[in-house]
């Protein structure tokens, strides 16, 4: 027996907007990856200036004061929330991931065993209470910098555990090994 479609107005036009939705998801990402690249580049260009001239203990500050200012200034000037998370947070304050996020950063934990976290990325339109949302979310992979004060008991110097314990008295974010994912850089953005 055949069966019919039957095409109506509002079938027509939901199918019409499909190549345009897959447009604006494609300049989305464009875009994250642009702001992701600027805030990631800010931010890595303060550590490096700030490990060299004084130490793994003050680069903790940056981490700490200017990341947050980076995100901030970001964010106004694009008018999306971007910001870092992670599972194992080190502040919990600025740090804690939401459910979309949490679910994010699992998936990109499974990826790693087929993927270079330097490449993960991941974007979706969700709707929340708040209304809809584009959301993106790129892996940060530990880097050999990062274990100065991320690593193992034995890659972190006494001197530093000493500042993160008396900065983070919660911290949860050490015990990785170089090119683990140590969070990711997220942003929202409302539609």
């Amino acid at each position: 027996m055949k069966k019919l479609l039957l095409i109506t107005p509002s079938l027509l036009l939901a199918m019409s907007a499909l190549p345009a939705f897959a447009d604006d998801m494609a300049q989305y990402q464009e875009e994250s990856r642009k702001i992701i690249k600027e805030f990631a580049s800010q931010l890595s260009g303060e550590l490096q200036k700030e490990m060299k001239e004084n130490g793994p203990v003050a680069a903790t500050k940056v981490c700490r004061n200017v990341a947050p200012a980076i995100a901030s200034e970001v964010s106004r000037k694009n008018g999306w929330n971007v910001g870092r998370k992670s599972l194992k947070t080190r502040n919990a304050a600025l740090g804690m991931p939401d459910a979309w996020e949490q679910k994010v950063l699992a998936d990109f934990e499974k990826r790693m065993e087929k993927e270079n976290p330097s490449n993960m990325e991941f974007a979706e339109v969700v709707t929340e209470p708040q209304g809809k949302f584009y959301r993106y979310m790129k892996a940060i992979p530990v880097q050999d910098v990062c274990l100065k004060c991320h690593g193992t008991d034995d890659t972190i110097a006494p001197n530093v555990k000493d500042a993160l314990k008396a900065e983070y008295p919660h911290d949860k974010a050490t015990g990785y090994t170089l090119g683990q994912i140590r969070g990711g850089f997220s942003i929202k953005r409302p539609l």
